[in-house]
Parts: C-alpha cells; structure tokens; sequence
C-alpha cells in the first residue's frame, strides 16, 4: 500500500473509531495501519500517526 492510500486509510480508521492509529512499514516493507493501543511492534517502523484528538 502507498503511504497516501495508507494515511487516507489512517485517518478514516481514527474519525471512525476515534483513536490514535500508527502507520507502520512491516518486515516486507509495505505499509499497514492499525490502532496504537495494539501496536506493539518497533519504534523505529513507525513512520506516522493519526490522532484525531490532537488540535
């Protein structure tokens, strides 16, 4: 998945569930999304965050 296609997918996941979700690169190097309260992966495959609480 692109990153665009990802972060529109981020970004409808945190509208719709309300919560912080992380973009992430995954061993194979595409990219997933999924809600940060689950994610327990590297830090250092994250590579963006949607929070729709934040201003």
């Amino acid at each position: 998945m692109s990153f665009q296609t990802a972060h529109a997918f981020a970004f409808s996941l945190a509208t719709t569930l309300m919560a912080a979700i992380v973009i992430y690169r995954a061993g194979d190097g595409t990219l997933s999304v999924t809600p940060a309260s689950e994610y327990d992966g590297d830090e250092n495959a994250i590579v963006g965050e949607i929070d729709p609480f934040a201003s």
